[in-house]
């Protein structure tokens, strides 16, 4: 089934990126920070090709997807060259077969890196706005990001601390802390 192989696609370019998405103390690596050579490529290739045989059946859902994402972020040999324009097209449909506001949230993300930190900050202070993230620290510590790269300072500041009230991994609220 094209979905199975999308979810084990999906699987695998996650765990692809495992040894690098933590420090040796249990702090949180963003994305853009990862030491790519720590990827592993034999599961990266792997992902690949199962999420590509997954889109390319025309059956697929959610999990192929979120693979889809997750193999254009693979591909890309560092943060600087990551095809955004693609990142958010699969969001757009990810959004008409899955809807939901962290969908939405993390299509924002995107858009900021598309088209920069003000056009997500817009996409994301609307979804505040709404009121159905207001208690979802993810949220909150996006919208102070993108305030923090508009040189924002003091709202970048109230976002982060806001996040800090509503955190509760401990590694989440240690990078929370050193963010603000």
């Amino acid at each position: 089934e094209p979905e199975a192989r999308g979810l084990l696609a999906l699987m695998l370019l996650q765990e692809s990126r495992r040894a690098a998405r933590t420090s040796p103390g249990g702090d949180l690596i963003l994305l853009e920070d990862q030491d790519r050579s720590l990827w592993h490529r034999d599961q990266i290739a792997e992902g690949l090709s199962l999420v590509e045989g997954a889109l390319s059946s025309g059956r697929f859902g959610v999990y192929t997807l979120q693979a889809a994402i997750a193999a254009v972020h693979a591909e890309a040999r560092d943060a600087a060259k990551t095809d955004w324009g693609q990142i958010v097209a699969f969001y757009d449909v990810l959004l008409r077969v899955d809807p939901s506001t962290v969908v939405e949230l993390n299509r924002a993300v995107a858009v900021a890196m598309r088209d920069g930190p003000l056009a997500g900050l817009q996409l994301i202070e609307n979804l505040l706005n709404r009121g159905e993230l207001t208690d979802y620290h993810l949220a909150h510590s996006a919208r102070a990001e993108l305030c923090r790269r508009l040189e924002r300072t003091e709202e970048a500041r109230q976002a982060y601390e806001r996040a800090l009230t509503l955190v509760h991994q401990e590694p989440e609220r240690r990078f929370l802390e050193r963010r603000l």
